[in-house]
Order: C-alpha cells, then sequence, then structure tokens
C-alpha cells in the first residue's frame, strides 16, 4: 500500500503536468501557473514532512527569505525585464541542483551510483548557472549583447569537458580526495557554461534562455538520484527538463536552424560576410533615409484598409506601447476593419515576450495569430503595421546567404499592399542584418518612440487632427486645459477607480513624463481607499513603472494642495468630494477627502458628472475652477497629450 507521502506526491506531480498543459493556451496559463505553484508548495511540505525537519529553523528561515525575495522581485521587476529575471531563475535552480550534489558528495560512505549522479548534477548545475548568468547580463545590458568569440573558443569548451570527465570519473571511483574532484567540477563547469553562452547572439537569446530552463530541470532531476528522499525531484526535474527540450526544438525549428549551430556560434558571422543569392534584391545601404513611397500617403493607406496586420517586437517592449497598440487596434476595429496581431516565435528576449506584453493589456487572445496564420492574413491585408519589429520581418531572411537570420522564416509584411514601419530608427536588429523591407515602395518609415509614431497613427485613423476636447459652456475663454497645464509650475494628478476601467494609466505616465520634460513639478495624490483594494492605485502605477517617489499618500499631500498650480483628476469621485465636509448626514460625511478643491486650477477627466459609488453628488464639478472634461479617460487623456505635443 502506498504511504500518505507517496500519495500526495503524486498530487503535486499531477498538479505540475496539469499545469503546464494550460500554459499551452494564452487564456489558461494563468492558471495554470496557479496549479503548479501550488504543487510546489505541496511537494515541498511533504519533503519536510518526510525528512522530518518540519520543525528546522533553518529551513523555515531559507524559506522565509526566499519568498521575501521572490515577492520583491515580483513587484519591483518591470515587465521589459522579464526576459533577464526568468534567465536569473533559470540559473537559480541550477545553483540549487549543484550546491546540494556538492553537499551530498562530500558525505562519507555513498556508493558508486550516487557519487556519479552527484559530480553529473554539479556539472550541469554549474553550467546551468553561469550561461544563465551570462544569459540575463546581456538581455540587461551589463555585457555586450553581440556575440563573442574568444581566441581559441573551442579550446576552452574542450578542456573544461575534459577536465569535468576526469573529476566525475575520480569523483565516482573515489579515487583522491572528493573536495578536489568537487571543486574542480564547479570551477570549470562555471566556465563551460560562461564560454558556451557568450558565443550567442541577442537574435538567438530567446532559444538559449529556453534550453538553459530544460538544463535546470535536468540538473534538478539527477540532483534527486543522490538523494534518499528525491523521487519527486527526479520526476518534477525531468518534467521541466523535457518541456524545455520541446520548446527549444520548436524555437529552432521556428527559426531554421539546429540548436548545435547555435551553441557552436555557426549562426553568426562578421558584419559583411554575408552574400546575396545570385540575382537577389539589391542590397540596403546601412543608413536608409524615409522614403516617399509612391501611391497613397500612410494616412490614406490606415484609413482605406479593410484587413489590418500589426506586428509587435522587441522595440514595443522597450517603448512600453503596448497600450497604444492594443487602442489602435480597438478604433480600427471600431471602423469596421479586421484586425490581426502577428506573433513571431522569437520576437522579444523569451518565449511568449509579445503574448505576456498583449495580454498584460487586455488583447484578446483570437487576435493573436502564430507565424503560418499571420502569413495567410498578411496575403490579402491592405496594412501592416510594425512597431518595433527587425529581425522577423526582414526579407533578407530569404535572400541573404551566410547572415545570421538566413533560413529563418519570417513575417511576411512586405506582402501587404501597405507596411507602416513604426521603428525607432532603420538601424539593422540583433542578428546585425541591414532590413531590406525599409526600401520597399509599399513601406512608409514613422521612425522614432513608437509611442510617439502610434500617436500620430491614432490620430490619423480618428480622421481628424487631435484636438483639445471642448469646455463646458459656462467656462470662459482661456480655461483651455492645455494652456493651464502649459502655464503651471507644479501638477498634482489624482487617479482613482475610473482610470482603472478605462486602463488609462499608460496615459497618465505618459502625461507626467510629458510634462516632467518641461521642467514642470509633477506629483500623484493617492487617496488610502481610492479604487477597490488597498494600494490598487500603487499598483497600477508600478505597473507602468512611475517612480515611487511620485506618489504621496494623503497626509503628505493634502496640506499642500493651495500651493498646486493645477490638479488633474482622473477618474476620481467621492475621494475628492468636498461635500464630505459639509453634507451633514450622506454616506461620505466625516470622510477624510484629498483637497482638491483648494488647488489653484482643477481639471477633472471622468466618464461623466454622475455620483460616484455613495451615491453624492460632486459639489466640486461646479466650481468656477474646475473645468470637467466628460468621456472615456483614456480617450480624453490621450487627446490631451496630441494636444500638448502640439503646442510645443
Amino acid at each position: 500500500m502506498l504511504s500518505p507521502y507517496v500519495l500526495i506526491q503524486l498530487v503535486c506531480i499531477a498538479l505540475f503536468i496539469y499545469g503546464i498543459r494550460l500554459m499551452n493556451s494564452p487564456k489558461t496559463a494563468v492558471r495554470g501557473n496557479l496549479l503548479g505553484a501550488v504543487g510546489m508548495a505541496g511537494a515541498i511540505i511533504t519533503t519536510m514532512l518526510e525528512a522530518k525537519v518540519l520543525s528546522a529553523g533553518l529551513v523555515w528561515a531559507g524559506i522565509l527569505v526566499g519568498t521575501a525575495l521572490g515577492t520583491w522581485l515580483a513587484l519591483a521587476v518591470k515587465m521589459i525585464q522579464m526576459p533577464q529575471m526568468v534567465a536569473l531563475f533559470n540559473g537559480f535552480g541550477g545553483a540549487a541542483s549543484f550546491l546540494v550534489a556538492a553537499l551530498t558528495a562530500l558525505e562519507g560512505g555513498l556508493n558508486t551510483f550516487t557519487l556519479f549522479t552527484s559530480g553529473l548534477a554539479i556539472v550541469v548545475g554549474g553550467i546551468t548557472f553561469s550561461g544563465s548568468v551570462v544569459a540575463a547580463a546581456k538581455l540587461h545590458g551589463v555585457m555586450h549583447q553581440r556575440p563573442v568569440h574568444l581566441k581559441g573558443h573551442n579550446n576552452y569548451l574542450y578542456v573544461s569537458g575534459l577536465i569535468m570527465v576526469l573529476s566525475t570519473l575520480g569523483l565516482t571511483f573515489q579515487v583522491g580526495a572528493p573536495a578536489v574532484h568537487i571543486a574542480l567540477l564547479i570551477v570549470f563547469s562555471h566556465v563551460f557554461g560562461y564560454v558556451f553562452t557568450i558565443r550567442v547572439g541577442g537574435a538567438d537569446m530567446p532559444i538559449t534562455i529556453s534550453l538553459l530552463n530544460s538544463f535546470s530541470g535536468v540538473a534538478g532531476s539527477v540532483a534527486g538520484f543522490a538523494l534518499p528522499n528525491g523521487a519527486l525531484l527526479v520526476v518534477v526535474g525531468s518534467i521541466v527538463g523535457a518541456s524545455g527540450l520541446i520548446l527549444t526544438q520548436i524555437m529552432c525549428r521556428a527559426m531554421n536552424r539546429s540548436l548545435m549551430d547555435i551553441l557552436l556560434g555557426k549562426t553568426t558571422v562578421l558584419p559583411g560576410k554575408g552574400e546575396p543569392k545570385p540575382d537577389p534584391t539589391p542590397a540596403p545601404a546601412p543608413e536608409p533615409e524615409p522614403a516617399q513611397p509612391a501611391g497613397p500617403s500612410w494616412q490614406e493607406a490606415l484609413r482605406d484598409a479593410e484587413k489590418v496586420a500589426i506586428i509587435p517586437g522587441y522595440g514595443m517592449a522597450l517603448a512600453q506601447a503596448q497600450l497604444q497598440v492594443k487602442q489602435l487596434g480597438e478604433l480600427l476595429e471600431s471602423q469596421g476593419k479586421e484586425v490581426r496581431y502577428g506573433i513571431h516565435p522569437v520576437a522579444g528576449r523569451m518565449p511568449g515576450h509579445m503574448n505576456v506584453l498583449l495580454a498584460e493589456v487586455d488583447v484578446p487572445y483570437e487576435q493573436l495569430c502564430e507565424l503560418d496564420e499571420i502569413n495567410a492574413f498578411l496575403e490579402e491585408a491592405d496594412l501592416a503595421v510594425i512597431v518595433g519589429a527587425n529581425d522577423v520581418v526582414n526579407p533578407a531572411a530569404m535572400e541573404l546567404e551566410g547572415t545570421p537570420i538566413y533560413g529563418m522564416p519570417i513575417i511576411r509584411a512586405d506582402k501587404a499592399r501597405c507596411v507602416l514601419v513604426c521603428n525607432y530608427d532603420t538601424k539593422p536588429g540583433y542578428a546585425g542584418v541591414d532590413n531590406s523591407l525599409y526600401q520597399m515602395e509599399q513601406v512608409h518609415l514613422l521612425l522614432g518612440d513608437a509611442k510617439d509614431s502610434l500617436a500620430q497613427l491614432l490620430e490619423a485613423a480618428k480622421g481628424e487632427a487631435a484636438e483639445v476636447i471642448p469646455l463646458p459652456e459656462k467656462e470662459t475663454p482661456g480655461q483651455d486645459p492645455v494652456a493651464l497645464l502649459e502655464a503651471a509650475q507644479r501638477v498634482v494628478i489624482v487617479p482613482g477607480y475610473g482610470m482603472a476601467l478605462a486602463q488609462a494609466q499608460g496615459q497618465v505616465k505618459d502625461l507626467v513624463e510629458l510634462l516632467q520634460s518641461r521642467g514642470k513639478r509633477v506629483e500623484i495624490a493617492v487617496h488610502p481607499v481610492a479604487g477597490r483594494m488597498p494600494g490598487h492605485m500603487n499598483v497600477l502605477m508600478a505597473e507602468v513603472d512611475i517612480p515611487y517617489e511620485l506618489l504621496l499618500e494623503m497626509e503628505q499631500i493634502n496640506d499642500q494642495f493651495q500651493d498646486v498650480d493645477v490638479a488633474v483628476v482622473v477618474g476620481a469621485n467621492d475621494v475628492i468630494n468636498p461635500a464630505a465636509n459639509t453634507h451633514e448626514g450622506t454616506p461620505i460625511y466625516g470622510m477624510p477627502v484629498l483637497n482638491v478643491a483648494e488647488a489653484r486650477r482643477v481639471i477633472i477627466y471622468n466618464l461623466d458628472r454622475s455620483p460616484g459609488y455613495a451615491g453624492v453628488e460632486n459639489t466640486l464639478y461646479d466650481m468656477e475652477h474646475c473645468i470637467f472634461v466628460p468621456g472615456d479617460a483614456a480617450v480624453t487623456l490621450q487627446a490631451l497629450l496630441q494636444a500638448l505635443r502640439l503646442a510645443s
């Protein structure tokens, strides 16, 4: 009969497997992740019970430290930094495995099999850790992201590999001191991991991260063989290793290259080495100037298009323009156009990077198309909008032999009748290959920050230049929100639940940055009960990377509103309602509110003038120094931003 420990372990394993299955679809990925977390928690507790260390203070201390560190990373790490964090997590898994294996090997009286698996776990764990650290450093810009080829590069791999084999055999058959073999394994496994990873370029980094993820699972599985109660670790590590390897193979097929060629640096050549095939498309100039294609303007193409493909890349992530991408897609759909998003399997810096960013702003999953599906759509598309993508849409992949991307399947944006490129510049991507798409006659280049380029597209899609929302009739000339903000020295923005409903935090951040760029002091006032949970506004502001030091609590800002030139309210109602101080018997009477009414001028971007959840009319709306701008906050703030940019 199976023991309770084994039964619980089987349940945990089932949760892991089912959780991974749910991650096949973006719709169920979050649930799959939660199931995996529950399975991991159960595995940890079961292992502690079986090993009779439930009361060990050191073990609990380690768990608490790890939990605190993980929570801090989840809150502090920006979405744009997620690839390097994933790489680091892979490294931590490898480090844990080689430390466990090393400590196990130092114990006396072990059999040959245990010593062999310990040595193997040290090797795989060390390679995983050092390789993952290099990958994270490249992604974070700490190390050069181009491939690095050392003199006699392969010799380092051969020598370190030979030493690891000999040390593993020496440890297995107990030749010499075990500590010496363990030290050699640790040192040279790290050397091996470092040397083979620095040769991988940025274009191949998603595959490398996937492979290192597989290595972390293999290291854990092998380490489990060295432990007396490591069955659960063996199974779970095998699952992680196998799933990581499958993903690596899928991505290699997507790039039409072999894993061995990537690891041996054969996919990277020095600039200029690639030669075109016979009768190729002429090679582009290194720095093409924005062309004026023949035929209709891009504004006309955007207006007349019926089928539109939006193709995001890493530049969208850098500009944090996913919210603007969603707004463009929704606006085009509202005009009766068919919109699809083309996702290349290796776009970004980790597997699924674009899916994560678009899911973050609630782009419908059914609109996300993989390579084959989007290419079929592009055959009939009127317009392709490229947002920060380069290598994955570069026709040179079909033309220039010997270049890093030659033979890689790409998204065929060049097949669309018209192409709008919203990239920062025309420089080559991480593969270092000039993009011949930029020279095609149907291509329009909108160079610069993707947010600014998308703002132009949104303006054009609306059919007219962005204008400041008209003021209420009772307001007098000169009470123009743009003029007020242009003249202001100190601005305080007050977010509320309406901002959350409109998902307007991206526009709030843009407004903060735009005003700061013009030398204005900008702060954000946060009421403790704004939103639907404690810290709701703080979370939304952190989501778009607004600096924490700009967020002021009520007690910090309330006495200073009289010195504020303009207070901008975004979707807040009850928490700024002066009726809380004057209307006895109402639900909000006596509730501390933000003293927005004391600011010299107030601009309110709320959906309408209806009372908030408390059901109390807001007396601020009718004060002489207040401007009320009704409508969806994301739309009205975008109009404000465009008008401010035009005013400059």
